[in-house]
C-alpha cells in the first residue's frame, strides 16, 4: 500500500482552465440564487408563528446547531443580538455537558439541522421540554424528528447543493442564513428598531460613529470662535481669522445673529481687487447668509451639507438661529465621521 503524498509533494491533477473555473463559480451562484427564490414562496403561517414566538419570549433566543449548521447558527445569533433581539449561540454537544444551564424555560430554542436528525440536538430536546422551553426547528425535512418535536418548524429545504457531488453543505447553508436574516428583519421591524438603536449596539465601529456623533460633539464652541461685527474693517477681519485658526471669521450682529462669514477665500478675492484693508468694511466682502446647521443634528448631515455646497466651514446655530459654534471638514475627519 503506497503512502499518501506529503504536504510538499507536487499536485498531480491537471490545472483547470479559466473558462472552467468561471463556469463552476457562476454555476454555484446561480444554484444558490435559484434556491433563495424558491424559498420565498414557502414562507407562511409557520414563519409568522416563529416571529411571534420570538417576540413574545421574556427570555432570549438560543440558537444551536452542529457542524456547518452550527456556524450558521453563530452568525444568526449575532445578527439577532445586533438588531434588537437578545440572543446567543449554544453548542448542542456542550449543552449535554453542562451548558444546558444557560437555557431557561423563558427562552426560545432555535435549532438548525438540515436533516433534522442531528443526535446532539435531539438528545437535549427532552430536557428543554421539561423546562418549558419553546422550540423552533429550521430544517430541510419537515418530517424529521426535530421538526415533529418542535413547536414551529421552518422549511429550509433546497433542491440540491451547489457542490457538484450534491454533498457539501453549500446551498442549504445559504438558505439557512437567508432565513435567519428574514427572521431578524421581521423582528427588527416589529420591535421598531431604529438606526440609532443599531448604532448603540455598534458604538465602536464606523457605523456607530456616523449615527451617534452629533454636531455639538465635534464643533468649536462659540467662545472659541473669531467673530466680528458687520462694520468691522477688513483688517480687523484678517486679524480675527489669524487668531481663530479656522480659516474664517463669523460676522454677527450684537444679538449673535449670524449675518455672514468671511473666509480665506474671501480674503484672497479682496486682495485680488487690491482693496484698502482699513477702509473697506467686512460686510462689503463677506459671504452673506452662509450655510448653517443646528448643533443637535448628526455630524454626517454636516458632511452632506458641506459636500453638497462645496464648502469647508459650517456655522452652527441654536434653535433661535443665534451663533452656537462652527466646524470645518478637518474636524469631521478627525472624528472619523468622514
Amino acid at each position: 500500500m503506497s503512502a499518501p503524498p506529503s504536504a510538499g509533494a507536487a499536485n498531480n491533477f491537471a490545472e483547470p482552465d479559466a473558462a472552467r473555473i468561471l463556469a463552476l463559480a457562476r454555476g454555484v451562484l446561480h444554484t444558490e440564487a435559484e434556491a433563495l427564490l424558491e424559498l420565498a414562496p414557502k414562507l407562511g403561517d409557520a414563519f409568522v408563528s416563529a416571529v411571534r414566538l420570538m417576540l413574545a419570549t421574556p427570555g432570549r433566543v438560543i440558537v444551536s446547531g452542529m457542524g456547518k449548521s452550527g456556524h450558521v447558527a453563530r452568525k444568526m445569533a449575532a445578527t439577532f443580538a445586533s438588531t434588537g433581539t437578545p440572543a446567543y449561540f449554544v453548542h448542542p454537544a456542550e449543552a449535554s455537558h453542562g451548558d444546558l444551564g444557560m437555557i431557561t424555560g423563558s427562552d426560545v430554542f432555535l435549532a438548525l439541522s438540515y436533516s433534522g436528525e442531528a443526535e446532539e440536538l435531539l438528545s437535549i430536546l427532552p430536557v428543554l421540554r421539561r423546562r418549558g422551553t419553546r422550540v423552533i426547528a429550521l430544517t430541510g425535512n419537515l418530517q424529521s424528528t426535530l421538526a415533529l418535536e418542535a413547536d414551529v418548524a421552518l422549511d429550509a429545504s433546497v433542491a440540491r447543493e451547489a457542490c457538484p457531488h450534491n454533498l457539501a453543505p453549500t446551498t442549504s447553508t445559504t438558505a439557512a442564513l437567508a432565513l435567519g436574516d428574514a427572521l431578524a428583519v421581521a423582528l427588527l421591524e416589529a420591535r421598531g428598531f431604529s438606526p440609532e438603536d443599531f448604532a448603540l449596539s455598534h458604538p465602536g465601529g464606523a457605523l456607530g460613529r456616523r449615527l451617534l456623533t452629533h454636531v455639538h460633539d465635534v464643533m468649536h464652541a462659540k467662545a472659541d470662535l473669531p467673530c466680528v461685527g458687520p462694520d468691522s474693517s477688513l483688517a480687523d477681519a484678517v486679524l480675527a481669522i489669524s487668531r481663530g485658526s479656522l480659516g474664517m471669521t463669523v460676522v454677527c450682529d450684537p444679538q449673535d445673529q449670524v449675518l455672514g462669514i468671511f473666509t480665506d477665500g474671501d480674503l484672497r478675492r479682496a486682495f485680488a481687487k487690491q482693496l484698502d484693508l482699513q477702509a473697506v468694511k467686512v460686510r462689503e466682502v463677506m459671504t452673506p447668509t452662509p450655510k448653517t446647521i443646528r448643533a443637535d443634528k448628526l455630524a454626517v448631515e454636516a458632511v452632506a451639507l458641506m459636500e453638497k455646497h462645496r464648502i469647508n466651514q459650517l456655522i452652527v446655530t441654536n434653535t433661535q438661529g443665534a451663533l452656537a459654534g462652527a466646524l470645518n471638514m478637518h474636524d469631521l475627519f478627525k472624528a472619523k465621521v468622514v
